[in-house]
């Protein structure tokens, strides 16, 4: 297991992978497996890619679409036997691959590009998620997936531990949501519902730089102890998970629940500084990791 794959708004990668962005959470890539290393390079790189589309250089929202679209074109060809082209062959030429050789589910790819493509929507038109339901429901298909084909690669099929997985996975998305409000609010993205902004009184204006408000505060606490008791509900699956793979996601586990122990000592106010993980921050991980129970 790894943290999930980003949506245009967060930077988590997959464990085993050369960073190219800052990341939160343990990269574990001595501990993940030889033999899967391949297929999980494979799919980092197509959800890293597809990210970027989303996300980077100075481009139209119409063009980022076009792009999105044309990416999701080349994935269900590859996937329908065809060759790679050029464009993105050194990403679908190693995933059509891998692909066939682990049986992928590859709905769990497509939902990451839905993902994706909401991200650019909902920016471009400077629309809100309107309560938890619609944005766990955008986790569902931005983060839960990697959690599941993770669990395919390790063959582990059964409800609960999916159920499990989506838990984790969804909250390492919702950390990421409410540590970058700081980031994500000069972007235009609001991960902030807007139920929960009317039910503190809040506006957009509460989250500048410079303000200092503290329902603000009561707000990012809220969603917080959300998180955490949704990391929670998951915490028995990697202790249920044989060898490297357990012991890879107690880290990320632990990674998540460190980020909101940092959010909470800064006083819940993210929308001023961003917190993040450090080199001192290991040994805890590692020492909270071992006394998972």
């Amino acid at each position: 297991m790894s943290p999930p794959i980003p949506s245009s708004h967060s930077h988590t990668p997959l464990a085993s992978q050369p960073v190219t962005h800052y990341e939160n959470f343990p990269v574990a890539s001595l501990l993940c497996p030889p033999r899967l290393r391949p297929v999980i390079s494979a799919i980092y790189h197509f959800a890293r890619t597809a990210d970027d589309l989303a996300d980077e250089g100075q481009v139209d929202s119409a063009t980022r679409l076009a792009d999105l679209q044309a990416y999701r074109a080349e994935l269900l060809a590859v996937v329908g036997g065809h060759v790679a082209s050029g464009r993105w062959a050194g990403v679908f030429t190693p995933l059509q691959h891998m692909v066939q050789v682990h049986q992928l589910p590859v709905h769990l790819l497509t939902d990451l590009l839905d993902a994706f493509e909401q991200d650019v929507r909902y920016t471009s038109e400077q629309r809100r998620y309107t309560d938890d339901t619609e944005l766990l429901d955008y986790c569902r298909r931005s983060a839960n997936p990697i959690g599941r084909l993770l669990l395919h690669l390790y063959g582990v099929t059964d409800a609960l531990s999916q159920q499990q997985s989506d838990h984790i996975c969804s909250a390492l998305q919702l950390i990421n949501f409410w540590q970058d409000v700081s980031v994500d609010a000069q972007r235009g993205r609001w991960y902030i519902t807007q139920t929960s902004m009317d039910h503190f009184g809040l506006t957009d204006a509460d989250f500048l730089p410079s303000s200092r408000g503290d329902k603000a505060a009561l707000l990012i606490a809220k969603n917080v102890r959300f998180a955490r008791a949704m990391m929670q509900k998951g915490a028995e699956l990697p202790l249920k998970l044989p060898g490297r793979a357990g012991w890879e996601l107690r880290l990320v586990v632990q990674g998540g629940l460190r980020i909101l122990d940092k959010i909470e000592a800064m006083g819940c106010t993210t929308w001023r500084q961003r917190p993040k993980l450090g080199v001192w921050d290991v040994p805890v991980l590692i020492w909270r990791a071992i006394w998972m129970r």
